[in-house]
Formats: structure tokens, C-alpha cells, sequence
């Protein structure tokens, strides 16, 4: 029972007085003493699942009328309520960050992603203390808390053995967390965290491993232990899946699943989508399509190559989105099979963003292939469309199908000025809280209302203290009032949104917008002048979908819905405005801090290192060396002295039958090799490569040069270098190389040095695109660093 005195508004919530004592003997204390109780949450709180989706649009799920069949999102609407007015922020960091604080993405810090902070308060990346987390109240008021799965919240320089970590999951409220804190995984070969330690799946892929499975497992076991050692205490789990983001991987007998289904293309799609979304009454009969995205092809303007191409790669995606919902599945039957699905409340929100377009018009099998300006032909994706899925690929669909599956809506993913990039499908389920199975809600509603929803329907407060922290407001709105009331007005009128320059601004059924940029332009090749937007205008209240400007017809309110964002944007710290991409992934170009800051030389001690590329020197577009110390064993030595990325890119220096070599990946198109000398000997050798980049701008290409024991033992020559980014889903490893491999020089995961690495050492030039590229100033490089 918990006690009425109990100050739930100041967290942590102080111990409860202690009975005086009144006798010297313990049999004649009167009253006898008791044992404390433990805290616990209000009576008849009950458990919490936040299940969140990646990279998926409105139009997806069949929940909400989309082709990718997904029976749990079906069962629990069943069961509960549909929401078809429920908004987001159009990219994933801004939207985790508000879900879990209940604040609007810049107010706390995330106005884009964590690998694109900067210096300004709006997108510095750090949750402010004065704004705690979901989690850090719950846990405060005596739930039990986890997380499983997609974090994204941590600012990117404090991912290493260092931290702090503070701003890691288990840091901001969460006593158990396993998953990974950057922007997508390899769900094949996942490098993950328990709690703050780096781990590796215990199984492989031929063992049957999957990332999405496993965070299921781990998730139902943590559920079982909690309903088995304590069955009165409330839970909190939060299980982001990493899933349907980039790269689409998942068991080929899902991908076949879907095999002829989307011959018909995207245009079709969107109709035979609006149609069914008319049948479940998620969108209104007088709904029309958005207009199509300019720039984009119509389905009958593809080459038969590229209908192909593009129909297997929207396959393999709906396979991907079935695939995960059934690992939901699994869960809502383990809850359901311990008695605990009636008193939990379960909100599934279908989508973090707007479907993505950042695989391009074409589709692409490498994403950062294609994000650096790379694109791949449609004949290039048939020649390995039976390899799409597997640990070879890294797919992502064509800009088409994310339109389609963003049914009715316009453009997509990062695009917050349009319904396409914000509003996404959420299910609500809570037998024991809401009185309507199946139904359907249209009040307007946005992430940073889940928070104070949870809170409500658990009688807890927005605490105005935490840990001596003065709270911010919470920003958002509780949708309880809605949940057994369909008629119930809005309550939210007002809302802001903007991501990287695209702006937009909703009151009361009205929304002014304009579209700054084009999602799948991510490398800007001249600067886009905010004044030069074009706003648009539209009356939601009789235009569903965003389907008529109507700025002409009424430009006095077009100026009113103006002005009103340049208020709201001044008081959520959007300004100012930044439409950088990803230049912003440079620390330098964003004006952010990195961990090594300006040092040029940095050493590691042994094996077992792994970094994020965010922690890791940063060797792109400059000279640098690579020096290790290792003593190779008898009989020869073997395996990755240091390597970074994979096989979707990056570069790698190893032994290769007791040879010294290097290897470096170009997006996975080709791996250029220099290898040479004798096979080392046992004993000590100080193994060292030089990289002397051309310079004149980012990707350019360099000399390579590699030594044992100061003597050089081969050249070669890179034609072209990776200018921003070598693989989000891959590491920074010393002794090993993770994940999957640079090279097929040597296998996957059983690629350690096989002698002893006493030491790495890289030394990297003093400036960024160095034009380091005669024999006279490699020497005197060389020579600053020996």
C-alpha cells in the first residue's frame, strides 16, 4: 500500500521515518519495529511496454492499411485503439529524445541526430538535467526499468571506456539496457552494449542468430524474471527496435514472402494503400493522395532493370517490417501467458520518422555508398538480388516506395514540413484501462505526449525536482483523456516542427510549411538561402492529407502561421537554423566537441579496444601513420593488428600469412591490397604504415607506404578515399576486426592477432585534406612523428 505522505514531486523520494526507539531490550520496544516497505508506485499503476519502430512510414503496416502484414500491430489495435493523427519529428535522435523526455526535440538539446551536434543549444546533442526521462521517473517512483534494442541518445563523444556515462541508458534511468547507441546495426554481426560493456552476440547467423530476435529474448527473460521475483512491483520496458531502419536485414523466407508482390509498383501501391486506410477508417472517405514528390520517376518511366531492382528491394523491406513485428508478437504472447498483458500498458508507435528516402531514386546496396554520392544501377542490385538480406548487403529502397509508404501522405523522412516526414501510426493497449477494443482516435497528438500519458495512467507527477535539478515544463499533453472518450476535442492545437531547415507550424487544424531541402541530397553542392523558401499552406481541417496549397487564398493567415513560428521556434531553442547534412558528421565542420580534440598523436596499450568512429582518431581526408609493436609467435603470426569499418567500408592493417598488409574498402566496389616482404619471424617487429593523402578536397585519394622494423617492404597507391563516413553500424578495433570484415583476406569474427599486440600508435596530420603528397614533405612527416 502506499503511503498518502508520500512527496512523489521532488525525486529521488527520501526515506520514510524511522521508528523512534524506546527500549534498551529489543523484546520490550513498543511498538515492535517493522521492516521498511519498499517504494512503490500509486495503487493500480500499471506496467509500461513502449515498443518504437524504425525508419517506417503511415502507410506501412497493415494497421494502418500498408502492404507489410504485420499481426501483432493488428492484434493489439484489435484490442485497443488506432491513432491516426499521431506525429513525430522526421528523424530518429529528435524523436527518442522527445519520447522519452516529453519535451520538444531542441528544448532538450536533439535537433538532429547525435553524429550531427553542434555548439548550439538547440542541437548540442546533451539532455539537459532540468529535463529527466521517462525512465529516471518511473525508476524514481518504484518501477522496475529496462531497455532493449536502439538508443541514439548518448552524445556521440562520450561512447568509449571513458563515458561519462551518465547520458548512457543505464545513466538516465534504465537498470538494465542491452542494445546499441548509434544511428543502425548490422542485425547479422551487432557490436551492442550490456548496460556500459561491449559485447557480441553468444550465436552466429548460421546458429540462427538475428538482432531483432535476440532483443526479443533478452526483453521476455527480463519480463520473467520480474513477474517471478516480484510479481506486486510495476515494470518499464522500452524495447526501440533497430528494425525497419537501414540495412535491411532479415531470413530469406521473409523476403520471399513478399516475392512478386510489388511488381505493380508505387503509384499502384498508393491507391490500393488509400483504399484499404478508407476500409479501416484510419483516413477519411474524402481523403485524396498528396501530390508526388517532383524529381521522383513514375513507376511506368522505369526501365524493366529498374521496376525489378526496385520491386526486390520493397520486398526485402516488407519482409524486414513482418519479420520484427513478429518478435513483437512474441513478447504481447509472453505477457499474455503470464497474466500481465490485461495491466500493461502497451504503446507500439509504427515509425520514428516518415519512411526513408535516403537510399535514393534508385535504390541502393550501400547506403553510405550512396549518402557520399555514389549510386548504384539498377543491373548492379539484380546481379546480387539473391544475396539481398544477408551480411553481404547493406540495402536500403528506392525514394518511391518511401513515398508509397507514407500513403497519403507528402515526401518523407527528414522532411518535417510534410505529413510524410511526422505523422506515423501508434497503437494503444490496455484492456484493464481502456473500455473500446478496435477503436480509432483522431485527436491530434505528437511524441512528446507519450510521457505524460504514462505518467497519468500510473497517478504519477512531472516532478519539479529531480536529483536537486529544478524541472523544465513538460512540453507535452496527455492523450489519456482520449482513450475512452472517441469524440473528446483535441487538446493539442499547437505545434511546432522543424528538421535541418525544413519548417513547419500547426494551430488548430491549419499548417503553414515549407520544404528546405530534399532528402536524398545528402552531400549539399551549393548553399540553400532560408529566405528563398517558398511557404505553403494547408487546411487540415478539410484537407487530410496535405493535398491543396491554399497560401493564395488566404495569405493573411500564411503571414499569421509565419510569424507564430518564428515565437515557438524562439522558445525551443530551433534557432539557428542549420541545414547541413552530412558535412555535420565532421566534429570541426559542426562546431562540436571530439574526444581527442586537436591530438595528433594517440597510443593504445594491447587488444580488445573497440571505439565508434564518432571516438576514434579521425584518419579521413588526411596523412597520417599507423606504428604497432607485436611479437609473433612461433610458427608465424596471423589476424588484425588494428582495423575500422567493414565490408561496406573501411581499412584494415594485418598480418596475411605472416605478411604484412593493408587493406582499404571503398564502399565495398572494390578493396585496393598492399602487401609484401618476408613472413615475419618469430619475435619482436614494429610494423608501420604510412598514408600520404593527395589533398585538394575530401575522398581524394594517396600513397600508401608500409615498413617492418623501419625497412619499407611495399607501395601502392589509393585511387579514392571515403570523404564522411565509413559505417555507422561499424567499430573502431584494436586487434581484431568486428562485425563484418574489410577484407576476405581473413574470416568474419575469427580474425584476431594471433600474436602478442603490445602497442598501436596513429599519428595524423596536423590539418584535415593535408596536401601531403612529395617525397620531401611525407619525410618531414615522418620525421615530426618518429
Amino acid at each position: 500500500m502506499t503511503e498518502p505522505h508520500v512527496n512523489r514531486h521532488h525525486l529521488p523520494i527520501g526515506d520514510r521515518p524511522r521508528q523512534p526507539v524506546t527500549s534498551i531490550d529489543v523484546r520490550d520496544q513498543d511498538p515492535p519495529h517493522t521492516p521498511p516497505e519498499p517504494l512503490r508506485p500509486p495503487k493500480d499503476a500499471p506496467n509500461v511496454v513502449l515498443v518504437l519502430l524504425d525508419d517506417m512510414g503511415f502507410g506501412a503496416p497493415s494497421t494502418f492499411g500498408g502492404p507489410c502484414r504485420m499481426a501483432a500491430a493488428d492484434r493489439l489495435a484489435a484490442g485497443g485503439l488506432r491513432y491516426t493523427r499521431f506525429h513525430v519529428t522526421s528523424l530518429c535522435s529528435p524523436t527518442r529524445q522527445a519520447l522519452l523526455t516529453g519535451r520538444n526535440h531542441h528544448s532538450v538539446g536533439m535537433g538532429v541526430t547525435t553524429e550531427m551536434a553542434s555548439a548550439a543549444p538547440g542541437y548540442c546533442g546533451i539532455r539537459p538535467r532540468s529535463a529527466a526521462t521517462l525512465a529516471q521517473i518511473l525508476r524514481a517512483n518504484g518501477y522496475n526499468t529496462a531497455a532493449f534494442g536502439k538508443w541514439h541518445q548518448t552524445p556521440a563523444r562520450e561512447v568509449s571506456p571513458v563515458g561519462p556515462f551518465d547520458r548512457w541508458p543505464t545513466g538516465e534511468g534504465f537498470e538494465k539496457f542491452y542494445g546499441f547507441l548509434c544511428a543502425e546495426m548490422n542485425h547479422w554481426y551487432p557490436v551492442l552494449f550490456d548496460g556500459t560493456t561491449p559485447v557480441e552476440p553468444e550465436r552466429r547467423p548460421e546458429e540462427g542468430y538475428h538482432l531483432s530476435e535476440d532483443l526479443v529474448d533478452r526483453a521476455i527473460a527480463w519480463v520473467t524474471d520480474q513477474r517471478s521475483l516480484s510479481p506486486g512491483t510495476p515494470f518499464f520496458l522500452y524495447l526501440p527496435f533497430g528494425a525497419t531502419h537501414a540495412p535491411y536485414h532479415v531470413p530469406r523466407e521473409y523476403r520471399d514472402r513478399y516475392r512478386g508482390r510489388f511488381d505493380h509498383g508505387w503509384d499502384r501501391q498508393r491507391e490500393i494503400t488509400l483504399r484499404r486506410q478508407k476500409e479501416l477508417g484510419v483516413v477519411p472517405e474524402d481523403a485524396e493522395l498528396a501530390p508526388w514528390a517532383e524529381g521522383v520517376p513514375h513507376w511506368d518511366e522505369l526501365s524493366a532493370a529498374e521496376r525489378r531492382a526496385a520491386a526486390s528491394l520493397m520486398e526485402l523491406y516488407a519482409g524486414f517490417a513482418e519479420h520484427t513485428d513478429v518478435q513483437v508478437g512474441r513478447l504481447v504472447d509472453a505477457l499474455s501467458a503470464a497474466g500481465a498483458l490485461d495491466d500493461t500498458l502497451f504503446v507500439y508507435v509504427l515509425g520514428d520518422n516518415g519512411a526513408s528516402a535516403e537510399g535514393g531514386l534508385g535504390g541502393t546496396l550501400n547506403e553510405h555508398r550512396f549518402a557520399s554520392g555514389i549510386p548504384d544501377s539498377a543491373e548492379f542490385i539484380n546481379a546480387h538480388a539473391d544475396a539481398l538480406g544477408d551480411a553481404t548487403t547493406h540495402a536500403h529502397y528506392p525514394v518511391g516506395w518511401a513515398l508509397a509508404m507514407n500513403t497519403p501522405y507528402p515526401w518523407t523522412k527528414q522532411v518535417a514540413s510534410h505529413l510524410g516526414g511526422t505523422r506515423d501510426g501508434m497503437v494503444v493497449h490496455w484492456p484493464n484501462g481502456i473500455g473500446e477494443r478496435g477503436g480509432i482516435r483522431h485527436q491530434y497528438h505528437h511524441v512528446i505526449d507519450v510521457l505524460p500519458t504514462i505518467l497519468e495512467a500510473a497517478g504519477i507527477p512531472a516532478p519539479a525536482m529531480v536529483d536537486g535539478i529544478a524541472q523544465q515544463a513538460v512540453e507535452g499533453t496527455s492523450m489519456l483523456y482520449s482513450f475512452n472518450d472517441a469524440g473528446a476535442p483535441d487538446r493539442r492545437r499547437l505545434q511546432y516542427f522543424e528538421m535541418v531547415g525544413n519548417r513547419g507550424i500547426y494551430h488548430e487544424g491549419w499548417l503553414a510549411v515549407t520544404r528546405h531541402g530534399t532528402p536524398w541530397e545528402m552531400v549539399q553542392t551549393g548553399r540553400r538561402y532560408f529566405d528563398d523558401d517558398v511557404w505553403e499552406l494547408y487546411d487540415t481541417n478539410v484537407d487530410w492529407s496535405q493535398a491543396h496549397d491554399v497560401s493564395a487564398e488566404h495569405p493573411g493567415r500564411l503571414r499569421q502561421l509565419q510569424q507564430l513560428f518564428l515565437v515557438e521556434a524562439a522558445r525551443y531553442n530551433v534557432f539557428p537554423l542549420d541545414d547541413r547534412m552530412t558535412e555535420r558528421e565532421n566534429p570541426k565542420e559542426a562546431g562540436r566537441l571530439d574526444l581527442h580534440g586537436d591530438r595528433r598523436t594517440v597510443t593504445f596499450h594491447g587488444p580488445g579496444l573497440r571505439l565508434t568512429e564518432e571516438t576514434a582518431p579521425n584518419v579521413k581526408n588526411r596523412s597520417h601513420t599507423i606504428t604497432a609493436g607485436v611479437d609473433v609467435p612461433v610458427g608465424g603470426g596471423d589476424g588484425v593488428i588494428v582495423a575500422q569499418g567493414g565490408r561496406f567500408g573501411g581499412w584494415s592493417l594485418y598480418l596475411h600469412r605472416g605478411r604484412p598488409a593493408y587493406a582499404y574498402n571503398y564502399f565495398g566496389l572494390r578493396v585496393d591490397k598492399v602487401s609484401g616482404g618476408d613472413a615475419l619471424a618469430a619475435g619482436p617487429h614494429e610494423v608501420r604504415l604510412e598514408f600520404g593523402y593527395d589533398g585538394g578536397g575530401v575522398g581524394q585519394g594517396g600513397t600508401v607506404t608500409l615498413s617492418v622494423d623501419g625497412a619499407e617492404v611495399a607501395t601502392g597507391r589509393l585511387a579514392a578515399t571515403i570523404p564522411y563516413y565509413f559505417a555507422f553500424d561499424e567499430t573502431f578495433d584494436i586487434g581484431v576486426d568486428r562485425a563484418s570484415p574489410v577484407t576476405d583476406d581473413y574470416p568474419v569474427a575469427d580474425n584476431r592477432f594471433t600474436g602478442r599486440l603490445r602497442w598501436v600508435r596513429l599519428d595524423l596530420a596536423d590539418d584535415l585534406c593535408s596536401d601531403v603528397q612529395s617525397e620531401e614533405a611525407r619525410a618531414r612527416f615522418r620525421a615530426a612523428h618518429d
